[in-house]
């Protein structure tokens, strides 16, 4: 403690500081209302010092969270337009499958040809080309309000420096609510689509299946091979020698030649006719129904299902026969057709 006068002061902080043995010692005197002061503004500073690190660490923790939730936010912006863009790309495959089925439906005959192409409709009065690669001003002005109308990816803030983006926003300019509210309706008219579809192709199918089945119970193919040595129609009786109808096809072959159905069905006759021979006939569905005479041989029972191509009996000159033949007959809904109609192969 220093001393002032000769008295000691109760008053103030001496500081004695001692430079050696021979110097004078330097001292310092500081009242203790200026040192409590001194340090009460000390503890002040020290305290603000405490509460800006504090805030500058809760402030850099909230950026922080801020920007991942930014990031998060940007994630789920981009899922979203991604997203609606998947949806606009199933609206327009389903689109595309609801005119593939409007074909096949015509081409299937469930519903009537509309007038006109739908689709490639197109009108208009043509008119030359510019010369050179002048625009015309419409062009000039509709190219730029395409540009205008070009959706971006990205928005750029004002603030934000060159080649850094702030946010996305949705390529056709929605917030994302509304985007939100798009995907929604989106996805209903996609179910409801997908369903009304659905129901198409069932239909398609039921009639594919029927078409199919059809055209197996169609005969379509020789049932021997051979050549023809009289038609379906009028000609002269080989036996009168007079006008006479043939209500079949005569098909020479050698004898003992197989015989084959030309399309699906089941056997209803196996049997014996003065005039025909041995005969098969099969029923094939549909009103269409076959008959083969002349036979030497049936290969087939009554009942018994066969398939195109399947073997049913044996070339043969039985009956009423000049030669080895076979007497081959088509009947649809019990009238007498020309076989050769139904003979693609």
């Amino acid at each position: 403690m220093g001393q002032v006068n000769g008295t000691e002061n109760s008053d103030a902080y001496t500081v004695v500081i001692f430079r050696g043995s021979t110097a004078k010692p330097l001292r310092f005197s500081f009242p203790r209302k200026f040192v409590s002061k001194l340090l009460i503004v000390g503890a002040i500073l020290i305290l603000a010092d405490i509460l800006i690190i504090s805030h500058y660490v809760i402030r850099t923790g909230e950026v922080w969270e801020l920007s991942a939730f930014r990031a998060e936010a940007m994630s789920a912006r981009e899922q979203t337009a991604a997203f609606s863009g998947a949806v606009d790309d199933l609206k327009k495959r389903i689109t595309g499958m609801k005119e593939v089925n409007q074909r096949l439906r015509v081409m299937l005959g469930i519903e009537a040809p509309k007038a006109g192409d739908v689709a490639n409709g197109r009108g208009g009065e043509d008119g030359p080309l510019p010369d050179g690669n002048a625009l015309s001003s419409a062009e000039k002005t509709l190219k730029r309000d395409e540009g205008a109308q070009r959706p971006s990816l990205v928005e750029t803030d004002q603030n934000t420096p060159a080649g850094q983006t702030s946010h996305l926003v949705d390529p056709s300019g929605l917030t994302e609510q509304e985007m939100i509210v798009s995907i929604k309706d989106g996805i209903d008219w996609l179910s409801k689509e997908a369903t009304t579809q659905e129901q198409f192709l069932q239909e398609l199918s039921l009639a594919a299946e029927q078409k199919s089945s059809r055209w197996a119970a169609t005969p379509s193919i020789w049932p021997v091979k051979g050549w023809v040595t009289s038609g379906f129609g009028p000609r002269v009786s080989p036996f009168t020698e007079k006008p006479a109808w043939h209500d079949g096809l005569d098909i020479g072959a050698a004898a003992n030649a197989p015989v084959q159905a030309p399309a699906q069905g089941r056997v209803t006759t196996v049997g014996f006719d003065p005039k025909l021979g041995n005969l098969v006939k099969i029923d094939h569905g549909f009103g269409i129904e076959t008959l083969y005479g002349h036979l030497a041989k049936s290969l087939v029972k009554e009942g018994q299902r066969v398939k195109r191509g399947e073997v049913v009996g044996l070339v043969g000159s039985t009956g009423l026969a000049t030669g080895p033949h076979l007497h081959y007959m088509v009947k649809v809904y019990g009238q007498t057709l020309d076989p050769v109609r139904y003979i693609l192969e």
